[in-house]
């Protein structure tokens, strides 16, 4: 979890450069590591992002543990991160972008909330 954060104070770094395509790669990251620790609150793991994506959609999205807002948006960032990582000639725009960071924060607070309930009741 404090990678997630930590991948939260980089993207504002980044935003403020004008990087934004590394921001956007940030954010998907904060999202991935909260969303690993909570899959490991299940013995849960996958060797592939998209295995990662899949498992939480799985486990804890379609059953309404997590909201399907949330949900929705790490299929944004997912998507997003692998088109400004490896399709050419694209580079987001940075008003479009930047509001993406509030939805980053919240999806990592609601998720890492449920993970310290997880191991809570462990």
């Amino acid at each position: 979890m404090q990678r997630a954060h930590e991948s939260l104070e980089e993207a504002v770094i980044l935003l403020k450069q004008g990087y934004t395509n590394t921001f956007v790669n940030r954010l998907y990251y904060a999202c991935f590591y909260v969303v690993s620790a909570l899959l490991l609150t299940k013995g849960l793991s996958a060797a592939k992002h998209s295995g990662v994506r899949a498992l939480f959609h799985q486990d804890f999205v379609k059953p309404g543990t997590v909201d399907m807002e949330l949900g929705r948006f790490y299929d944004k960032v997912f998507d997003n991160r692998q088109k400004g990582d490896y399709a050419d000639l694209v580079r987001f725009d940075q008003s479009e972008v930047s509001p993406w960071f509030e939805e980053a924060a919240r999806f990592v607070d609601s998720v890492e909330k449920l993970v310290r309930k997880e191991l809570s009741e462990e």
